[in-house]
């Protein structure tokens, strides 16, 4: 769905981030649940260089997303994802133990494989060039390995985590989107090509296209 000022959900992103950092703001989370749901939703762009006061009192840290749904707020996008999906079958079944699971692979998603990618990311972007960083990465690269290897067998030959696609395959999709550039999802083919179908859907190219339009050329601050 195009983004839509009128619409009763509004997610809050920033309005500029560097180079490498666009298309994986996590407010791609959100907008892609949306536009899986053909929900509308209107965005209220931020500076992440220089973020306004009031911001912290809804995001604590000052990032994004937050979300606002009528009556509504919350942060935090695993959060924010479940409350979009439960709106809708579509992304979280409404069998109990279907449901259990979606649940579960979602935080499974966010606490046992994104915290490896943020500390791989801070080994090879922010980190690359210190020593401690070179000495991390290898016994890093491992336990990322085996952490896939795990995954990947839980996979299985299904298409997605649940077998249908749902909330657990945006959670899971995005992070697994942070171990490509390393070349560690072409190591599990079954990963490669549940990865490709994740990303390769229609309503996960509107958000993208969605998030970078959203991004200015410089930053902005007050």
């Amino acid at each position: 769905m195009p983004v839509n000022p009128d619409a009763d959900i509004e997610i809050i992103a920033f309005d500029w981030v560097p180079d490498f950092a666009r298309g994986f703001v996590r407010d791609l989370r959100p907008r892609w649940a949306c536009e899986e749901l053909g929900l509308d939703y209107a965005e209220k762009l931020i500076s992440a260089v220089d973020r306004p006061a009031d911001h912290y009192r809804l995001q604590p840290w000052g990032q994004v997303p937050v979300l606002r749904d009528g009556d509504i707020t919350l942060f935090e996008s695993g959060a924010i994802m479940l409350h979009l999906a439960a709106k809708d079958a579509r992304l979280l079944p409404t069998g109990a133990q279907a449901r259990a699971d979606a649940t579960a692979w979602v935080f499974a998603a966010l606490n046992s494989v994104e915290p490896m990618m943020f500390e791989l990311g801070n080994v090879d972007i922010f980190s690359n060039d210190e020593e401690w960083a070179k000495l991390r990465r290898p016994g890093l690269i491992d336990f990322i390995r085996t952490r896939f290897g795990r995954l990947s067998d839980a996979l299985g030959d299904k298409a997605y985590l649940l077998g249908d696609f749902s909330i657990a395959d945006i959670a899971m999709a995005t992070v697994l989107r942070e171990g490509v550039e390393a070349g560690l999802i072409a190591e599990y083919p079954q990963l490669a090509a549940y990865l490709d179908r994740c990303t390769g859907r229609p309503a996960f190219q509107r958000a993208m296209d969605a998030q970078l339009a959203s991004f200015k050329e410089e930053p902005v601050t007050a």
